[in-house]
């Protein structure tokens, strides 16, 4: 009797492994095909069906999410994949990414100690939303053109978003991708592109109805993490306010440079958190915002 239990304990513990080392080696799958098509490279159906086939359940979700992520014609935008999955799914999705990154000095990586590594290791929350939705909006960036969101609007209430740092992490990673689609036009050419960055500027989204620059619950408690690899741990807030600032300025320039009524201008001035002074210790414009509102009192 011992050594029957003994046995079946054994073939219980192998069929537990074998799952493991099969979800472990259908994230590395998804991760490769990640990294060779999150770009301009396009799947091919039958890559495509092959991701799709034999997955198991725990697995669909992220498998799914992928998939669009690096598909043209994809439903990226819609409210399935915009609602925010639960913790271990978003724990997948973080591990496929960072499938093949070159960690190792040969460049060299063992995937599947790299995959039992992340398992094991704790991710904060607020990291794998924010892993979720940067690559969500990558995906937009890259699959998703030519760039117009403007029908467009996001109402960060329906997607099962846990509180205001989460709302805050997804119009932030939205934000930075539609700033990002402008920043060449303000900041390469010289002089800057005004018109065609204010072209920009009039197809990004909406937020709850309101244009985006109204949305203004940034008082969330801010917290740490590797955003840019090279700059090591730094602030969420101040990475990303500052990202949204230049944003909000450009929008400023173009209106005064391409003719904007004085409603407008104002609009944004007073409406935005361009006048938000509590806001300033997040971005290195501090000076510009202040000398911004100090000729707004003399006029």
């Amino acid at each position: 009797m011992k050594k029957l239990i003994l046995t079946i304990s054994a073939i219980v513990l192998t069929i537990i492994a074998f799952g493991q080392n099969s979800n472990s080696e259908r994230l590395i799958e998804l991760g490769k095909a990640y990294g060779d098509f999150m770009f301009r490279n396009e799947p091919t159906k039958e890559i495509l069906e092959s991701l799709r086939e034999d997955i198991h359940s725990d697995l669909f979700i992220a498998s799914e999410f992928i998939i669009q992520t690096i598909s043209t014609k994809n439903s990226i935008l819609s409210k399935q994949f915009l609602t925010l999955p639960n913790d271990t799914i978003l724990k997948q999705i973080y591990i496929i990414r960072y499938i093949n990154t070159p960690l190792s000095k040969d460049g060299v990586i063992d995937n599947i100690k790299l995959v039992d590594s992340l398992k094991a290791e704790t991710i904060p929350h607020y990291e794998l939303v924010d892993n979720y939705y940067g690559m969500l909006f990558s995906s937009v960036a890259n699959k998703n053109r030519p760039f117009n969101m403007s029908k467009v609007n996001f109402r960060p209430s329906d997607y099962y978003l846990k509180d205001d740092t989460d709302k805050g992490i997804f119009f932030l990673r939205c934000m930075n991708f539609c700033g990002t689609s402008i920043w060449g036009y303000m900041n390469v050419v010289k002089p800057a592109n005004t018109k065609e960055a204010y072209n920009y500027i009039k197809k990004f989204p909406k937020f709850n109805g309101l244009p985006y620059y109204q949305y203004n619950d940034f008082y969330f408690n801010d917290f740490e993490m590797v955003i840019v690899r090279s700059n090591g741990i730094q602030s969420y807030k101040s990475y990303f306010i500052d990202k949204y600032y230049e944003t909000l300025l450009s929008h400023l320039i173009c209106f005064n440079k391409e003719g904007a009524s004085e409603k407008e201008k104002y609009d944004l001035l007073l409406g935005s958190i361009l006048k938000d002074r509590s806001l300033y210790k997040y971005t290195k414009h501090k000076e510009t915002l202040e000398m911004l509102f100090k000729e707004q009192e003399r006029k």
